[in-house]
């Protein structure tokens, strides 16, 4: 039985229902939304709206068919969404009671919960994650400490550095990722439950109480916003492609350098892959597929922001193309970020390649033009003496 079926005389097109039901992709709701619906339970009854008795027979309801999911796993069709499935699955279970379960209560405020409550617990994986692979950047640090190679602007050989400083760049940026998703999950812990559909709810439901007992910070101050806000989401995919973006800007280094022209670094047998043509081929899939990856999440970020920039308020159905954006988004960092510690744990530097380089297409120029200027020669000037030395050295072929 559809939800909101008691106003239509007539069955769903099923061509429509297939096409708008979402039970497929946002089924992975299920915890959340079990969670939500049992805070909300407590609510009423601390309110109440519906006894004591009934609000335990519907946690009780709600644990159990949380253990069957988890169990049994939560089946991709059958239902609407993952709310009806909840709510046709819970009466199965305890009976008529759980018909009261939706008192004062919408699901657009439902699923506007949900999401906050997935991104807030994608946030806290991806920052452990980051984490991991931020230590595994210092420990290869620490471990090629003294390790010299050419750095570059414009992939022109520039000034020597150390290896270890150049990755570390990366655990900076990688950092300032980690502080993202942690903003990010501060603006989502808010409960948008109490907006209702978009008017608010008519029972006098302690929203601060429910918030807290979801482990929430607060609740949201306009029922409108609450239902139409997806903010969460966008800053979520948002620090999600960033992240990507300087994922990749790595896995492209590493590409790079363990090409013969430069041989700086191999991969591990590991993590390469053959050719299925060429016996001798080695090749860096691991990182190329994470360089690929940043165009899918960044494609996820357009998704949602093309979706979201026309809609007026309050809820409308485009709302429901948020969830496979933020599943991918996800799901694909996620996966990013566990495969690349290991990775970078197991490369072998070649140390001497990256100390020749360095010594070669006159990496000192800018020191020895800092000699001059510590002698009394004006920088300016330095810096053209030393242009002239360097272009006389590339006609007499020395160094």
């Amino acid at each position: 039985m559809k939800l909101w079926g008691g106003r239509f005389a007539r069955e769903t097109d099923p061509r429509l229902a297939a096409f708008g039901d979402s039970l497929a992709f946002d089924r992975r709701l299920w915890e959340e939304d079990i969670r939500g619906s049992i805070a909300h339970a407590k609510g009423l009854a601390a309110a109440g709206v519906i006894t004591a008795e009934e609000a335990a027979l519907l946690v009780q309801g709600l644990e159990e068919l949380a253990a069957e999911f988890a169990a049994d796993g939560v089946p991709a069709e059958g239902a609407e969404d993952i709310h009806s499935l909840v709510e046709a699955r819970l009466l199965d279970r305890i009976g008529p009671v759980a018909k009261k379960l939706h008192t004062g209560r919408s699901r657009n405020d439902q699923v506007a919960l949900d999401i906050r409550l997935f991104v807030v617990r994608a946030c806290r994986e991806r920052r452990r994650e980051l984490l991991d692979l931020i230590e595994t950047l210092v420990a290869v640090a620490e471990k090629e400490e003294g390790t010299v190679l050419p750095g570059y602007t414009h992939l022109q050989r520039a000034q020597p550095v150390l290896l270890a400083h150049h990755l570390l760049a990366y655990a900076e940026m990688f950092w300032r990722d980690w502080e993202r998703f942690g903003d990010c999950r501060r603006r989502a812990n808010i409960s948008p439950l109490g907006a209702g559909a978009l008017a608010g709810s008519g029972y006098p439901i302690d929203r601060e109480t429910v918030a807290r007992e979801l482990g929430m910070e607060g609740v949201t101050a306009n029922s409108l916003d609450a239902v139409a806000d997806r903010d969460p989401v966008a800053e979520f995919i948002f620090a999600a492609a960033l992240t990507q973006v300087h994922l990749s800007r790595l896995s492209e280094e590493l590409v790079l350098w363990a090409g013969e022209e430069y041989g700086f670094v191999e991969f591990d047998e590991a993590f390469a892959t053959g050719s299925s043509l060429m016996p001798q081929k080695k090749n860096p899939d691991g990182a190329e597929l994470i360089r690929a990856k940043a165009g899918r999440v960044i494609g996820d970020l357009v998704t949602i922001l093309t979706v979201l920039k026309g809609l007026p308020l309050a809820y409308n159905k485009d709302l429901q193309e948020d969830k496979e954006a933020l599943f991918d988004a996800a799901d694909t960092l996620g996966a990013c970020l566990r495969i690349l510690p290991p990775m970078l744990s197991s490369l072998r530097w070649n140390r001497d390649r990256m100390r020749r380089t360095a010594e070669e297409g006159f990496l000192n120029a800018t020191d020895l033009a800092d000699y001059l200027v510590r002698r009394g020669i004006p920088f300016r000037e330095a810096h053209h003496l030393v242009g002239r030395l360097v272009r006389r050295a590339l006609e007499r072929g020395v160094g």
